[in-house]
């Protein structure tokens, strides 16, 4: 017999909604209760409502990035609004801080609140309405989501902003800023040319594409070849260079899902089939150092290579023994980094995705992984003996969180090791020091040119003084013809002159 206190997922429900005219639109309480009520009815337990007593929201993208804030109001306290919804009666409402790997860490977190006998019954659930807010915004509609439902939410996870006050000097505080950096990092790794690297990049994004083509709830369906991918024109324009149009998540989706955790005690008493039932074998968090600018290898992540080690371990598990993988996968660097870092080869057969990833499933702000545990329960039960992870990545390559999953039960009882353990290992990590006012001869460490519908806007320049080797942060003219010839020639490597003007560093690229 297992242990009774020893947690498991008994239920998931997702909603994809790409068609309701915008003035019908559910916001994003509404459309989460929706998503919450098919996780309770998939756990098939008529008592299951009246016993949650822990409802946990993932925060939405309206309340996390000012580039998604909305006109249309909030909830006071959004999980007490989805608890209302439901007729729940919980005593404690939970709201996390910002970043993907949150619906991750809420698992983990209250599989130990679980095991401890401290929570009965959990609703974790998650949804974003930005394709509706924007349509109504954009309208004028009279619509309004504001309302206060009672009480003050619990909030978890870390509450600090991605970047730092260098950084944002440069325009670099959105993901479509920082990811490209990566990404010519990697491609500075792995001495590609730049047609080449976009031809790895579009193969790595074929394959998930492909399984998006056969998931209802995807947003992109349409079968993208490598081809199409690396080719640029008015459907596939640039955006952050290197990436386009068609290598980046939406974020504009109406998508919500949901998840119901308990104990195998509790799931026994509620009379919950064994059938539905999904243990959590391993899991782990943990963060690479906060800001991008101050790693020394911006193409790397200790902390991947590490929690991803822990929850095998803590499930027992080699790589080689899971059939299924979900790799977080909001840009082609996210990917490409955790493949490395993890130790998966970027065409394993059997594939990076259930779901078709955030590019092309859909990119709901910070609940994806919802998603993507939901769709790793349903291909667990359908395969009794079988493994999965799921992977989740916060910010730029910062905060993650890994979650190892069977239909199998463990055969010893549930326990982790603490985060800090860890983290504190990972903190004690060399940390790059940055010339805030360099000036001098300098080469280009890695770059990005930024695109509007009209051509490029600015550029973002990681460099290093060749006097000192310390990094800095710059920008050339936003004169287009220098933008371009930043970006279609080779640039990483390239000399020039950096020097500070007006609070900002400068870089004259050499001819």
């Amino acid at each position: 017999m297992v242990d009774a206190s020893t947690p498991i997922l008994v239920g998931c429900g997702d909603i994809t909604d790409m068609e309701t005219p915008i003035e019908r639109g559910r916001s994003p309480y509404d459309l989460t209760a929706d998503a919450a009520r098919l996780a309770i009815r998939d756990a098939a337990a008529s008592k299951l409502p009246a016993v949650i007593d822990t409802v946990a929201m993932v925060r939405t993208f309206a309340e996390t990035s000012p580039r998604f804030a909305t006109r249309l109001g909030k909830s006071a306290n959004p999980p007490k609004s989805i608890a209302n919804r439901l007729g729940i009666r919980a005593r404690r409402h939970i709201y996390t801080w910002g970043g993907g790997n949150m619906p991750q860490y809420l698992v983990n977190m209250l599989a130990e609140s679980i095991a401890r006998g401290e929570t009965q019954v959990a609703l974790i659930a998650g949804g974003e309405a930005l394709r509706t807010q924007y349509g109504v915004e954009r309208a004028g509609l009279p619509v309004s989501w504001n309302e206060d439902p009672g009480g003050v939410p619990e909030v978890v996870g870390d509450s600090r902003r991605g970047w730092s006050d260098l950084e944002e000097r440069y325009n670099i505080r959105a993901a479509i800023n920082f990811y490209p950096l990566i990404e010519n990092a990697i491609r500075a790794s792995r001495e590609n040319s730049i047609e080449s690297h976009m031809n790895s990049m579009a193969r790595l994004l074929a394959n998930f594409s492909d399984v998006a083509v056969g998931n209802p709830l995807a947003t992109r369906r349409e079968r993208f070849s490598a081809g199409r991918l690396a080719t640029i024109d008015a459907d596939n324009r640039w955006i952050g260079f290197p990436y386009t149009r068609l290598m980046i998540a939406n974020a504009f989706i109406d998508q919500a899902a949901a998840v119901v955790m308990t104990s195998v005690g509790k799931a026994r008493e509620l009379c919950i089939a064994e059938s539905k039932w999904i243990y959590l074998h391993g899991c782990s968090d943990a963060h690479d150092h906060w800001h991008l600018s101050e790693r020394p290898d911006l193409q790397a992540s200790p902390a991947i290579r590490s929690a991803s080690r822990q929850a095998l371990d803590m499930a027992g598990k080699t790589l080689a023994e899971l059939e299924f993988l979900d790799i977080y996968s909001c840009f082609p660097s996210a990917v490409e980094i955790s493949c490395r870092e993890i130790g998966l080869s970027e065409s394993d057969p059997r594939g990076l995705t259930v779901t078709g990833g955030l590019i092309y499933f859909g990119g709901p702000g910070n609940n994806y992984v919802t998603h993507s545990i939901s769709e790793m329960m349903r291909r667990l039960r359908s395969s009794p003996g079988s493994f999965g992870m799921v992977t989740a990545n916060g910010n730029y390559i910062t905060k993650h969180s890994f979650g190892v999953y069977s239909a199998t039960p463990p055969r010893k009882p549930w326990q982790r090791q603490h985060p800090s353990n860890l983290q504190s290992q990972l903190n004690a990590l060399p940390r790059e020091h940055l010339a805030e006012s360099p000036s001098g001869s300098a080469k280009i460490e890695t770059f990005t040119v930024m695109h509007g519908r009209d051509g490029p806007e600015f550029s973002i320049i990681f460099g290093r003084l060749d006097s000192t080797g310390e990094r800095f942060i710059a920008k050339t003219s936003s004169d287009r013809n220098v933008l371009l010839d930043l970006q279609e020639r080779e640039s990483l490597g390239r000399p020039g002159i950096v020097e500070p003007l007006d609070r900002l560093n400068h870089f004259r690229l050499s001819a």
